[in-house]
């Protein structure tokens, strides 16, 4: 599969999210994508995109065979979904779990296998951290990786983990620049204690 922006990212994210966690309401109609990918709550970074931004991002989505126009007699609106699994076959198999992974991974950035456990109740049922853990492993695994795990900063108990559908280490950037100004701190107050 093609890399994604981070538009993409995001349209994608919120398709996930909505088909698991209020599936009455999917498919999504422009506006409620648009309001999905909004949301003020459960979003790292809070963005604000318009209608042009959306469209323009699930029109690419569609062009890689990630997304579709579901049409309907009853509706006038068009509404998108995702095909994340079916754009993804050929390389393995997806399951619920996974997805939930996946999508918490798109619209929250980088996250320990704990807070993810914490925050797919509406997604997937996790009983334990393990079980977060074992999914992260599997698509961590293969010629084309979902996610990577990042290394442990100095002061955390445990690793993240980030996305690799963007193509990048979204969450990598972020943790080196912590560790930087972290190190930088350190040099500063051995420098005032010498």
């Amino acid at each position: 599969m093609e890399q994604l922006s981070a538009e993409e990212a995001r349209v994608l994210g919120a398709l996930l999210e909505k088909e698991a966690a209020t599936p009455a309401h999917y498919p999504l109609t422009l506006n409620a994508l648009r309001a999905a990918c909004n949301q003020s709550s459960s979003r790292d970074p809070v963005v604000s995109y318009d209608d042009a931004t959306v469209e323009a991002a699930v029109t690419s989505l569609r062009e890689k065979g990630v997304a579709r126009v579901v049409h309907s007699s009853s509706n006038r609106a068009l509404k998108y979904r995702h095909v994340l699994p079916e754009a993804l076959a050929r390389e393995r198999a997806l399951e619920r779990e996974d997805l939930a992974v996946i999508c918490l991974l798109l619209l929250r950035g980088a996250q320990t296998p704990g807070e993810l456990r914490n925050r797919a109740d509406r997604l997937a049922e996790f009983a334990t951290v393990g079980e977060v853990e074992a999914v992260l492993e599997r698509l961590g695994q293969g010629e084309a990786p979902l996610v990577t795990r990042l290394e442990r900063m100095p002061g955390q108990k445990e690793a993240r983990y980030a996305q690799l559908l963007t193509g990048s280490d979204p969450g990598r950037a972020a943790v080196e620049a912590e560790a930087r100004a972290l190190r930088a701190r350190l040099a500063e107050i051995e420098e005032l204690l010498s």
